[in-house]
């Protein structure tokens, strides 16, 4: 059997047990794929080059061992591997964070070395803020992809936070971004010309039917209450005050843009294109959180 057929042999398996994808795969070959070449300790761009290479007995033995936890455990692959890419940027990550995949990592940089985001951005882009940091991986596919920024990056949970600091150790950003604890904006202080936040904003009702795989991660980082905007509306209501003049905010809030829309009536915002498409991130500057602030009607 060669390597691709035992990809295509174990990716059969995943489909058939009906598991969920999601955390760094979209689908069952890739997912077979991930796993049969980490486990034989091959590089996970090599299938290309070895895909005809037969296998011996004991290698397909331990693919299919891998496979087995992964179905029998509905583990994430990356909780597995322990590691996730975002953006072709490695990450550590554990069962303390959630599998990075915010669509914001798009935004700030490309396969070209450039994003979306540059043109809301100036010159005059000093200092960054990463809020609900996670596993770090915004704030390190941030500072790399702007050498002249320093990154402060946040979180509530400590858990949290020691995997981001094995992130920003392993990518030797130590001196450009500093990470700390708090609860939203609460502990913040300063301002900054860009705040990106991929917050809890699962809403009660997509919590309750969320796939097994999905019920590993923390639910304190997804859950957003009843409409899913318990946090946003904090961070909307805050974040004027910790942006720059030049300051925006770019939100990360999933499937919940009719909750958004309906929690932030008149709220002026930019919806930015990502692979998902034009619902899921979207762009306000500190101009229009005054001006929103300034009528009250508009709020929910």
């Amino acid at each position: 059997m060669t390597l691709l057929e035992l990809i295509t042999r174990e990716a059969a398996r995943l489909k058939k047990a009906g598991v969920s994808f999601g955390h760094g795969t979209a689908n069952a070959f890739d997912e077979a794929a991930w796993l049969v070449l980490w486990s034989l300790g091959m590089d996970l761009d090599s299938l290309e080059d070895h895909a005809k290479q037969e296998m011996s007995a004991e290698a397909e033995a331990k693919a299919g061992e891998l496979i087995t936890r992964r179905i029998e455990s509905r583990l994430p692959a990356a909780y597995i591997t322990r590691e996730a890419w975002l953006q072709n940027v490695p990450f550590y990550v554990d069962e303390r964070v959630i599998v990075p995949r915010s669509f914001i990592a798009e935004l700030l940089v490309d396969g070209e070395g450039q994003g979306t985001l540059d043109a809301w951005l100036s010159d005059r882009t000093q200092r960054v803020l990463d809020l609900c940091t996670g596993n770090g991986s915004l704030a390190v596919i941030a500072a790399l992809a702007f050498p002249e920024i320093t990154v402060d990056a946040c979180d509530i949970s400590e858990d949290a936070l020691a995997v981001a600091r094995l992130n920003v150790e392993r990518h030797k950003l130590g001196k450009r971004i500093t990470l700390s604890q708090s609860d939203l904006l609460d502990s913040v202080s300063g301002t900054y010309d860009l705040i990106v936040c991929n917050p809890p904003y699962v809403n009660s009702r997509s919590m309750a039917k969320l796939p097994a795989e999905y019920q590993h991660e923390p639910v304190l980082a997804l859950a957003g209450g009843d409409d899913g905007m318990d946090l946003v509306r904090r961070i909307v209501s805050e974040a004027a005050a910790r942006l720059t003049d030049i300051g925006v905010l770019v939100l990360e809030i999933g499937n919940e843009r009719p909750h958004f829309e309906s929690a932030f009536r008149r709220l002026e915002v930019a919806w930015l294109e990502t692979s998902a498409g034009d619902n899921a991130v979207l762009l306000v500057t500190r101009e229009a959180l005054v001006r929103w602030a300034r009528k009250p009607e508009y709020r929910a």
